[in-house]
């Protein structure tokens, strides 16, 4: 794909009916009481009666009744008599539409940008060849460094590196000549499911930060994988730290999926990461 095909998509706009159905959720919510006799509700992990739930909560039996109504209106809750008592049920649905209403209205459902824009000149990215090992284990020392690159405290073996990183997704960004960054992709999972699903890596080396390496090399990194036949998923972890990684792969579509609180421990301390994903443009055969 040319260069001068990389402008953003104009941004999908909500339906006026999806929007009525999510302020309608939305507007259920607003009333704590709501919010908490549905949370008890949902980490039940069983049907509970109302009286379970006014006493558990402290909430009068009218007012509790009242409110799962509420609830039940909208698709929050199922009700069911049983003899002389009324069983109260999350809606699985609900489990994944509450979450996907919010990801709409924010916008992170929509389309996606192909890949980082304005990629410079300057900058050359190449597969990488064997002659380019002592460089690219020189810029994982330099983003171990930092701090905030990775929970590694030790560049892996180049053996280690050539064994995990797929053949055909590694690529070395140079300018002037030099070695300035590399980026490459692993296998997610070893099982056969999860065939297509890559972990990604991206490093730009001291003195070079802040020139559009990163853009380059995430450019040639997705658009690689969108060309992939095997390749259907690229996924990531980056500290919330390194937030010129955050929006570099935001910009090349990725989207946020969640913060892993205290996932591991570095340096002796416990560090969040924030999980993204990026869905290739379109289905492998």
């Amino acid at each position: 794909m040319p260069l001068t095909d990389l402008s953003d998509p104009a941004p999908a706009q909500l339906g006026a009916q999806d929007a009525a159905t999510y302020a309608e959720w939305f507007a259920c919510l607003a009333d704590p009481t709501r919010v908490r006799l549905l949370h008890a509700v949902a980490v039940a992990g069983h049907a509970t009666t109302v009286g379970e739930l006014h006493s558990q909560l402290g909430i009068s039996q009218s007012t509790t009744s009242h409110h799962l109504r509420k609830l039940a209106d909208v698709g929050f809750v199922t009700l069911r008599k049983e003899g002389t008592a009324t069983l109260v049920s999350v809606n699985p649905a609900c489990c994944t539409g509450l979450p996907h209403a919010a990801d709409a209205v924010m916008g992170m459902l929509g389309p996606r940008p192909c890949c980082p824009a304005d990629v410079p000149i300057g900058v050359t990215v190449r597969a990488l060849e064997p002659g380019d090992w002592a460089d690219v284990r020189r810029i994982y020392a330099e983003g171990i460094a930092t701090g905030h690159a990775t929970f590694e405290t030790e560049v892996p073996e180049r053996r280690e590196l050539d064994r995990t990183w797929l053949p055909d997704h590694r690529w070395v960004a140079e300018v002037d000549g030099r070695i300035a960054g590399w980026t490459a992709l692993a296998p997610a999972s070893a099982r056969p499911v999860y065939a297509g699903v890559a972990e990604t890596s991206v490093y730009v080396g001291d003195g070079f930060r802040g020139r559009g390496v990163g853009k380059a090399l995430l450019h040639k990194q997705v658009t690689a994988a969108d060309e992939s036949t095997t390749i259907w998923t690229l996924q990531t972890s980056i500290f919330p730290e390194n937030r010129a990684s955050l929006a570099l792969h935001q910009s090349a579509g990725y989207r946020t999926l969640g913060v892993r609180e205290r996932i591991g421990r570095h340096h002796g301390v416990w560090r969040d990461t924030v999980f993204l994903e990026r869905r290739g443009a379109v289905d492998p055969l």
